[in-house]
């Protein structure tokens, strides 16, 4: 069964300024709250509650947020992105004093929408002193430099996220060398932190600050385990497919027979299905025929996308004794068994909490690869197309 704890009190619904503050008083009568967290992307949530002026007026105001406790610890803190609808009629649920809803993200969001800058310390029209940011070392240390230099308190004054802070340093990842120009700075986190071993990374609002934090997600795939005899499996849908690609042609700076080319193998996959190849330009890259760690790292990310999978999409349903949050966090690998008894691990993308005053909490969890995501192929299609695009903008 989901857990189901009708205890509203667990749940405070809060508004805030830009800096943190709040104003007013916590938001009363709500009737729904929906919000769904997401491994490496912004979370999202909405909330419905009667529109009475001291909210409707709050909510007039440019720049505020919606801060939810669960427990008495912040669950998702973040601007908010759309005001309304507000509705009234003279009966039905939306009589006086009608209702308005609220749809919010977490700050995470104000985080990735930055852009890359070669040179963070120069305004975007003055970046004349280099082409490219590039490091080379720990990936945790890349992405909090990212995160530092293009939204934090390294930035410039005008692109600093307000109350953005750095959080401890957890030493986590493994060294890269990494390097970008004008790219959505989300982007760039996510490619950094899987060149790093499948990094984690989030913003968390802790008292007068929000947190930008690294982690490394665990196997937990012995402990944390779905399935239809324990009570705690939804629905799965499950499908094996062949790879795409078991060969990556690489393609650095320069041109013709100048440019530097490598090559990166999926041995393994190769003997198994033939030698499939794909190109992967990174004309902006700065690697030389000696020093091709940058490009190395482009096309094993392409065999990566482009690998063999068995490709799981399943819901799940929090227990009192495997709980998320307590138990489990987004990007750990727990363990889905099928009908046929086979068990497979995959890592948790995202955690879904909905919350009504009469029924209580429901938390579900999406288990399930990379490709796992509800987005159509079509759609998935045209993103990796924005990500090349992006790649030849920004050379």
């Amino acid at each position: 069964m989901p857990l189901m704890l009708s205890q509203p009190a667990r749940i405070t619904i809060l508004i805030t300024d830009r800096n943190l503050n709040v104003v007013g008083d916590p938001v009363a009568g709500w009737t729904n709250l929906d919000v769904t967290v997401r491994f490496n992307e912004p979370a999202s949530g909405s909330f419905t509650a009667p529109a009475r002026p001291e909210l409707t007026q709050l909510l007039q105001t440019g720049g505020h947020r919606v801060v939810v406790q669960r427990a008495g610890e912040v669950f998702i803190a973040g601007p908010i992105e759309v005001q309304g609808p507000e509705r009234w009629s003279v009966d039905g649920e939306d009589a006086t004093p009608g209702t308005v809803s609220v749809q919010f993200a977490d700050d995470l969001a104000s985080v990735v929408g930055r852009l890359t800058y070669p040179d963070p310390s120069a305004v975007a029209s003055a970046q004349t002193s280099v082409a490219r940011w590039t490091s080379t070392g720990n990936a945790e240390d890349i992405l909090r430099s990212l995160v530092n230099l293009n939204a934090g308190p390294g930035a410039l004054a005008d692109r600093r996220v307000p109350q953005l802070a750095l959080g401890a340093d957890m030493g986590v990842g493994s060294s890269i060398t990494f390097g970008t120009r004008f790219e959505q700075l989300g982007d760039a986190l996510r490619s950094a932190a899987s060149a790093g071993g499948g990094l984690g990374f989030r913003t968390r609002q802790s008292g007068g600050q929000i947190l930008f934090e690294v982690y490394g997600p665990q196997d937990l795939t012995g402990q944390v385990r779905f399935s239809r005899g324990l009570g705690n499996l939804r629905s799965y849908e499950f499908t094996r497919t062949a790879p795409s690609a078991t060969a990556a042609i690489v393609g650095g700076k320069d041109e013709g027979t100048s440019r530097v080319i490598v090559e990166r193998v999926d041995t393994a996959a190769a003997a198994v299905w033939g030698r499939l190849e794909t190109f992967v330009d990174r004309r902006q890259s700065d690697d030389t025929e000696v020093d091709t760690a940058e490009l190395d790292q482009a096309g094993d990310e392409a065999l990566a996308r482009g690998a063999a999978t068995a490709r799981l999409s399943s819901v799940t349903v929090d227990t009192p004794d495997q709980a998320f949050g307590v138990h489990y966090q987004l990007g750990d690998r727990v363990s889905v068994e099928l009908n046929s008894g086979v068990e497979v691990a995959d890592v948790v993308r995202a955690v879904h909490l909905q919350v009504t005053p009469g029924a209580g909490e429901v938390v579900t969890a999406l288990v399930g690869s990379q490709e796992a995501s509800s987005d159509p192929l079509w759609l998935r299609y045209m993103r990796d197309l924005a990500r090349r695009l992006a790649g030849l903008e920004t050379i």
